[in-house]
């Protein structure tokens, strides 16, 4: 397969120098958005499922079209795996069946994320697999590492792992994670064998792009999200 994803276009040529800034005050200043009621309904559910299960559990954050979220099912079947994201339109597309340890919920990840952290949920895996980027470094707050709820994903543990066609992204998100936990991930060339996870992995790939993964294990520590 060959393909023509255009690559990032940015100014941005090193870490944003704000950094450091944003995520010292996502530690320290509590977030007073109100959680949105379509996730706390999405989250309950989510949390029967699980009981269900009785299995240790995975989160596939901001799984688009659950593509990834049935491969890493297939990957861990002695796991559950949640795939979070906010589209509808996105988890209703068809890539076959779920397996039975797989469920995708329609759900704001910036909610879902702290009413995990409040029910005490400790994923033994979390994935984060190609995020939009924001390459314009005005959006720097709109990037995870960048984004007030940055301490509830650092916060809940785990081996997180990370993955993107934009290595500064990955440099970011290893500067605030080892600023707020203290842990340095480890960042390397990813080249996917196998099985793709994502459709846009696949796509990059193809266009020739180079693809990083960023992996880190993090503590269960939710008192890094100031309340």
């Amino acid at each position: 397969m060959h393909a023509n994803s255009r690559a990032i276009v940015t100014q941005q040529t090193a870490p944003h120098e704000d950094l450091p800034r944003r995520v010292s005050r996502a530690l320290t200043h509590p977030w007073q958005k109100p959680l949105a009621s379509h996730t706390r309904m999405a989250f309950g559910a989510a949390r029967n499922w699980l009981h269900e299960q009785d299995k240790p559990l995975i989160l596939d954050a901001g799984c688009g079209v659950g593509l990834s979220t049935r491969r890493l099912a297939r990957r861990f079947p002695g796991h559950a795996v949640i795939g979070i994201d906010r589209s509808a339109d996105r988890l209703s597309r068809e890539h076959g069946e779920l397996p039975d340890n797989a469920l995708l919920v329609r759900a704001d990840l910036v909610d879902f994320w702290r009413l995990a952290l409040q029910e005490g949920w400790q994923p033994a895996r979390h994935y984060l697999l190609y995020p939009n980027p924001y390459p314009k470094a005005a959006h720097l707050k709109m990037r995870w590492h960048g984004h007030p709820v940055f301490p509830a994903l650092a916060g809940l543990g785990g081996v997180l792992e990370a993955r993107s066609n934009w290595r500064l992204y990955l440099e970011e998100l290893a500067l605030a994670l080892t600023q707020a936990t203290g842990r340095e991930p480890h960042l390397e060339p990813c080249e996917p064998s196998g099985e793709y996870l994502t459709p846009f992995e696949h796509k990059y790939h193809a266009s020739g792009q180079a693809l990083w993964r960023l992996e880190v294990t993090l503590a269960h520590r939710p008192e890094l999200l100031p309340t």
